[in-house]
This record gives structure tokens, C-alpha cells and sequence, in this order.
């Protein structure tokens, strides 16, 4: 049959499949690298996420369209992240942030005017990936029970949110933003996020306790896509990069995951200290 005598339905299934194939085979590869470095953690762990969040700065300042010493703003970014990692591992994230605040100054002088505050607000954007889930997987008692139910509940919650959305249609959660979500996906994600991470959750804990943390997180993880939907339409792009087959870029890859393991790491640190605040998590 031509494509002409197609059917529209079996068209649109086929132009569906094209897309999700490349989304699912990224995604599998990207959750399969994440989860040997949190099991690996250290080093390797630190390095990984050093890594994305030296991206994540890179698509920001791309975004932002700073033109004017653009990889010299990275070097001095990715060198203040490298610095606070480590620290911020070792339960020393007070001194991290020195070398952040130190970078955010350095890169206001060297961005030019119109993109110096978004230049800086990408350091801390970038500060957001790396910091908060290091900290969690440094905590001495159950960082990597920690990483494994965030990336639970993050993962839950935008898989289920992306079919629970499809299947049920209905409202949508805020069309000026993001025309595709919807409240029922909304809905389903981040109660289905919420489930995946006590599923994941060390024994034993609060089992209601645990349910609404990861609710909560699940909102969040879809406040943090919402804010990224918002930041590139204010500078009109779709993707930030296309460096991810079916995702785009990094940053869209990990705008949830940013605000959730930022929302975990203060809950965690208000209930247990900022020393060790995955304990927080499942008290």
C-alpha cells in the first residue's frame, strides 16, 4: 500500500513508533549508566555526574545564546564544580559553595551584559545536578539506598506521567507551557513515582511516611519539567541540545531529576543534618 492509501491511524502509529524507539533505547542506556556509577559510587560516581553537570552548563549557556567567552565561563564553571563535588561527597558542601559563589562572580564579570545573571543562574542550575546527588550518595548511612529511590521516583514519575497521559487524555496541566501534559498524567506519574520509591525503600521504614516523601518529590520532579518548558520557551528552542536521541539534551533529560534530588537533599538535611542527609529520607 502507498503512503498515499495508508490509513491516517496507521500512519500516526508507525510515526509514534519512530519516536519512542530512539526515546526508549537512550533511556535504558542513560538508566543503565546511572545505576552502575551509583553502585560503583566514589570516584566513579562523582565523575559521572561531574560530567553531566558540566553539560548541562554548557546547553545552558547555548540556551541563554552567551556568545563572548563562552568556554572560558565553562572552564571557570566546570573547575568550581569539580572543586565542590568532592566536598560536598565528604559532607563539606559549606566549603563547595565557596568555590561556587567564588565561580558565580568570576562568570558575571566574564558574560556579557544581558547574560551575565542568566550565566550565573546556569552555574547554579548546573550546581543543582551535581551537589545535591553526590551529597545523598556520600551520606555514610543509606546513600545508595537514597540515589536508588530518587531515581525511582523520578523515573516513575516520567514514564508513568508520559503513557498515563497518552491513555487518558483529559485536561491539560498547563497548555502555555507544556501542551502536551496532562492533569491525568500529572496524577498518575507521580502517584506511580511515589510507589516505585517505596518499592526501592531499605527496610524498614514509614511506610506513609515514605509514600508521601516520594508524592512530593514526584511534584516536584514535574515542577522542575515545567521549569525548563518555561525557560526554553522564553528562548524559543524546543530541545536544549540534540545530543540524546528521542530526548534532546541533557539538561532535558534531567530538569526533574534536578528539582527532585534538590527537594531530597533539604528534606533529608532539615530531618538529619546536611551531613548525612539521606538518613533523613526513611526516618
Amino acid at each position: 500500500m502507498s503512503e498515499a492509501g495508508k490509513s491516517p491511524s496507521s500512519t500516526g502509529q508507525k510515526f509514534a513508533l519512530s519516536e519512542l524507539a530512539p526515546r526508549i533505547i537512550s533511556a535504558l542506556i542513560l538508566i543503565g549508566a546511572a545505576l552502575a556509577a551509583a553502585w560503583l559510587g566514589g570516584h566513579w560516581f562523582v565523575l559521572f555526574w561531574l560530567a553531566a553537570a558540566a553539560m548541562v552548563l554548557w546547553e545552558w549557556l547555548s540556551l541563554i545564546g552567551a556568545s563572548r567567552r563562552r568556554f572560558l565561563c565553562l572552564v571557570v564553571g566546570a573547575a568550581a564544580l569539580a572543586i565542590a563535588a568532592p566536598l560536598g561527597g565528604r559532607g563539606a558542601a559549606d566549603y563547595g559553595i565557596v568555590a561556587i559563589l567564588v565561580a558565580a562572580l568570576l562568570l558575571a564579570g566574564l558574560a556579557e551584559r544581558g547574560r551575565r545573571w542568566w550565566s550565573v543562574a546556569g552555574l547554579g542550575y548546573a550546581s543543582a545536578a551535581l551537589l545535591p546527588i553526590v551529597a545523598l550518595r556520600g551520606s555514610p548511612v543509606f546513600g545508595l539506598a537514597a540515589v536508588l529511590w530518587v531515581f525511582a521516583v523520578v523515573w516513575g514519575t516520567d514514564i508513568l506521567a508520559y503513557f498515563g497521559g497518552r491513555l487518558c487524555g483529559g485536561p491539560k496541566l498547563w497548555p502555555r507551557l507544556s501542551p502536551s501534559k496532562t492533569w491525568s498524567g500529572f496524577a498518575i506519574g507521580v502517584l506511580g513515582g511515589a510507589l516505585a520509591g517505596l518499592a526501592v525503600a531499605p527496610a524498614p521504614v514509614n511506610n506513609w511516611s515514605v509514600l508521601v516523601l516520594g508524592l512530593a518529590t514526584g511534584a516536584t520532579a514535574q515542577a522542575g519539567d515545567l521549569f525548563e518548558s518555561a525557560l526554553k520557551r522564553y528562548f524559543g528552542v524546543k530541545d536544549t541540545s540534540s545530543l540524546i536521541p528521542g530526548h534532546g539534551g541533557v539538561m532535558d533529560r534531567l530538569d526533574g531529576f534536578i528539582a527532585a534530588s534538590l527537594f531530597a537533599v533539604l528534606v533529608g538535611g532539615l530531618r538529619a543534618g546536611f551531613a548525612t542527609p539521606a538518613q533523613g529520607l526513611f526516618r
